[in-house]
């Protein structure tokens, strides 16, 4: 069974929908007016639906008329605190933008269900639908977690799948996914250096921390080439910093934040360590105070293999071999859905929509106020997102779990 050609009759209800969502952007945790909007979009379909407690979440389920386990498919639907340059005619008016594209995924997630739903008699299984708020730096799935959605069926899943989508570096159509790492842990280094201020012309008298906080940027730079394997990369970016009022004075204090990308547990433990030793002993070294705090925030998200391999063989049979592609590496990018596959098995996908005619390569790209998404793929995204979860449910024994066949 093929719902491609379904999924092209839903194209304009697709469009429709995710421009709606694109004119009225949200952040964070709260999306009212979006999950307003998804809800209208599915109210007419046989699922049982639950709303978040302490965000905008909403979890739908659709029981399929046969028995078997449960999938789950995910689409994030916050936006960005960014104020959008692309001109348009849908653009958003506020300070806020969907500059990653979670609006698709909203529309895809939403066109999965309705795919679904219209297959119920021969589903082999119940699928969770996982409309996610809070992806951009608020954790939602974590919340989500928290809140019952692996339970949402009362059968834990089998298997997990989101698809996420570029505005650059991949062609528009191409899935792309790999096996095992596939997205980067975040974390966040914030550092204050204390000292003494005193005259610009008598530093001997005054213990500045300009020189010292100058010094630990460099060193880190340093430490990253120094103290990891190249093959297990950490990427360490001091992206703040500020210290200082005026030439002829030397200030008290200089505070300095930084964010820090690895793809193992090994490199994530070891990065946390390295820079707490790097700060702390160049601040003595400086006779300088040093306050030093470090937030560990999303996890590497990892592909298990087979289900990296089911998305793969899944996009060739019914979109094409050309459709498909395998990532050498991962991407620096990270993800809250590696808290939902580090749960269960399951697969992050990532699917190009450069707009028609860019150079991906030259396309701005995702978080640019300037950042473009063509609408054309929706209709495939959603067709993928409905196609793995019921040919997942079909591939699983029909007795993998007894409870399932009370339906």
């Amino acid at each position: 069974m093929s719902f491609r050609d379904d999924a092209r009759g839903l194209q304009d209800e697709l469009v429709d929908l995710r421009r709606r969502l694109h004119r009225e952007p949200e952040v964070g945790l709260n999306l009212p007016r979006t999950q307003e909007k998804v809800l209208q979009s599915i109210s007419d379909l046989p699922l049982n639906i639950s709303l978040g407690n302490d965000l905008s979440s909403v979890t739908a389920v659709l029981k399929g008329n046969q028995p078997g386990p449960t999938v789950l498919l995910r689409g994030d639907m916050d936006a960005l605190p960014v104020t959008e340059r692309t001109g348009a005619s849908y653009a958003a008016s506020s300070d806020r933008m969907h500059a990653c594209g979670h609006d698709l995924h909203t529309a895809m997630l939403s066109g999965a269900a309705r795919l679904l739903a219209e297959k119920v008699d021969s589903l082999r299984g119940d699928v969770i639908f996982m409309f996610q708020p809070g992806e951009e730096g608020y954790d939602g799935a974590g919340h989500m977690l928290r809140e019952g959605v692996l339970d949402a069926t009362g059968d834990k899943p089998v298997a997990a799948y989101a698809l996420h989508v570029t505005s650059a570096i991949i062609p528009g159509g191409l899935f792309v996914t790999r096996h095992g790492p596939i997205m980067s842990a975040s974390d966040e280094m914030y550092v204050t250096v204390r000292g003494a201020g005193g005259h610009g012309s008598m530093p001997h008298l005054a213990r500045d921390p300009m020189p010292g906080a100058c010094e630990m940027v460099l060193a880190l730079q340093s430490m990253v080439t120094r103290r990891f394997d190249i093959h297990d990369p950490v990427v360490l970016t001091v992206g703040s910093f500020h210290g200082g009022t005026a030439s002829n004075v030397i200030t008290d204090e200089v505070t300095f934040k930084a964010t820090i990308r690895t793809y193992s547990k090994a490199a994530r433990a070891t990065a946390k360590d390295e820079c707490a030793r790097v700060i702390k002993n160049l601040a003595a070294a400086h006779g300088l105070s040093v306050d030093f705090d470090y937030d560990e925030n999303y996890p590497v998200t990892v592909n298990s293999d087979s289900e990296a391999d089911f998305v793969a063989n899944s996009v060739r049979e019914n979109l094409g071999e050309e459709r498909f592609h395998w990532s050498p590496h991962p991407f620096p990018g990270s993800e809250d859905f590696s808290r939902v596959i580090g749960e269960v098995p399951g697969a992050f996908t990532m699917l190009g929509a450069v707009p028609q005619g860019a150079d991906p390569m030259k396309a701005p790209n995702n978080h640019s106020p300037l950042a473009e998404f063509d609408d054309s793929v929706l209709s495939d995204g959603a067709a993928t997102y409905a196609q793995l979860a019921f040919e997942r449910l079909e591939r699983e024994p029909a007795d993998h779990h007894v409870s399932s066949s009370a339906h």
